[in-house]
């Protein structure tokens, strides 16, 4: 078993050696690869020095899979040459996630999906990936009309550059900026790019991801997504509207009966999820739930997870063990 990690020495990257290494992920050989810029670095994996490569040269190396998380660009011009060379690629970018032919995969919900023909799969947005698996069991029994969600997102979902500007900002050194505005001490209602509508790529991954890997286009979904200065996790405020009516006891029960899911909701001892609990976790935790008194059959939760764990690396790992347990490579 040969496995790839394109993009090994981004921020995501770094967090996939990490996981590979604890879930014992069962591999013959590990090709890291990167840049130009970044070939011939070594980075230790397992008390041994793994030189970079580079794409072409990993190519040529025909590995098994090929995890990706090397920006959507990178992923549209190589990933189909891995695939050619019988590469099983699981991408972590946006590239690949709306293409109709491509399945996109959180492997609680519908790893069941994926066939030995799947040879480019696609990783949800960290945002999506968090809210699905606490929405997915709960539209399975009372089926959604509408969501409503507000995130509030950690600079590690933009890059080691906007780290490195919260860091800069709070030990009051100025340096290079990854976002138009000073963000400690801030909140900024804008991640990624603005579309016509005047919403931002992010809010509409939120929307067109959650109807396709829930399998409903009728689910209404209306996000905001906020970047607030936090070095690790997303936190989500979501508003659900249920056809069917709901007990709030039940619903507690359905979620902490759901893989990979913790229910943290004690308001009496003050337990509910925050950023700094889920750091270096892979479940996905949620609290503050409660019935929505303006609004007919409709609940409120909050859900927080690591986006760099089951909001990146976790489940682009997840996918390929499922591929291997069920011999699809």
């Amino acid at each position: 078993m040969k496995i790839a990690i394109v993009g090994a020495t981004g921020l995501v990257g770094s967090v996939m050696l990490k996981v590979l290494e604890e879930r014992k992920f069962p591999m013959d050989e590990l090709l890291l690869v990167a840049s130009e810029r970044s070939v011939g670095k070594e980075i230790l994996f397992k008390n041994k020095q793994i030189k970079v490569i580079s794409i072409p040269d990993a190519i040529l190396e025909k590995p098994d899979i090929a995890l990706f998380s090397a920006g959507g660009n990178t992923s549209l011009e190589w990933a189909p040459k891995f695939a050619e060379v019988g590469t099983t690629v699981i991408d972590n970018s946006s590239a690949w996630r709306m293409d109709l032919d491509k399945k996109l995969v959180v492997p609680e919900i519908n790893a069941n999906q994926l066939s030995k023909k799947d040879k480019i799969i696609a990783n949800p947005n960290c945002s999506t990936i968090q809210m699905v698996m606490a929405l997915a069991p709960l539209h399975k029994k009372y089926k959604m009309k509408r969501v409503v969600v507000s995130t509030y997102q950690s600079v590690s979902g933009t890059g080691v550059k906007a780290v490195e500007q919260l860091d800069n900002e709070i030990a009051g050194i100025k340096g290079e900026m990854a976002y138009p505005y000073p963000i400690a001490k801030n909140a900024i209602p804008h991640c990624d790019v603005f579309e016509e509508t005047g919403y931002t790529k992010e809010e509409m991954k939120l929307v067109r991801e959650t109807q396709k890997i829930l399998d409903d286009r009728t689910i209404a979904v209306t996000a905001t997504a906020v970047r607030i200065p936090t070095a690790g996790g997303h936190s989500e405020s979501v508003n659900i509207e249920f056809e069917n009516d709901f007990n709030v006891t039940e619903v507690r029960k359905l979620l902490s009966e759901t893989d990979g899911v913790v229910v943290q909701d004690n308001i009496d001892v003050n337990t509910y999820p925050m950023p700094m609990y889920a750091h270096g976790k892979d479940d996905v935790f949620v609290g503050r739930i409660r019935r929505d008194l303006s609004q007919s059959n409709s609940l409120n939760m909050w859900i927080v997870s690591d986006n760099l764990r089951k909001g990146a690396a976790t489940n682009t790992i997840q996918i390929a063990e499922y591929l291997l347990a069920n011999n699809l490579i």
